[in-house]
């Protein structure tokens, strides 16, 4: 790790091992460099923040969380659901011919 330095590559999270690793960061270094990790969130994508070795939290850029919670906003019941539908004003047909059931031998 002191060679990145020596690069001139600012001190961050842990460097993944592997290319598709998730970029962690400790929880005293985040709050120490929230500032680059605010700037890496927005530029890299999501930043994940551990406790005590353990995925506590993760940064995010707005425009993402926006994208993942939009589906959130969809009605909570299928009542609710056809009462915004277009189609509400409509009304269906709901009459059932009476089901006197089956004869059965026994």
């Amino acid at each position: 790790m002191p060679e990145l330095r020596k690069a001139g590559l600012p001190k961050g999270p842990k460097r993944p091992s592997r290319p598709m690793a998730r970029p962690r960061w400790q929880l005293q270094t985040a709050k120490a460099k929230f500032c680059e990790l605010f700037r890496r969130a927005r530029a890299e994508g999501p930043q994940w923040v551990t406790r005590q070795d353990k995925e506590a939290v993760v940064v995010l850029p707005a425009e993402e969380y926006e994208r993942l919670t939009a589906r959130a906003k969809q009605p909570r019941s299928l009542v609710e659901f056809l009462r915004q539908s277009p189609l509400a004003e409509i009304l269906p047909y709901l009459e059932r011919k009476p089901d006197f059931g089956r004869k059965v031998e026994l």
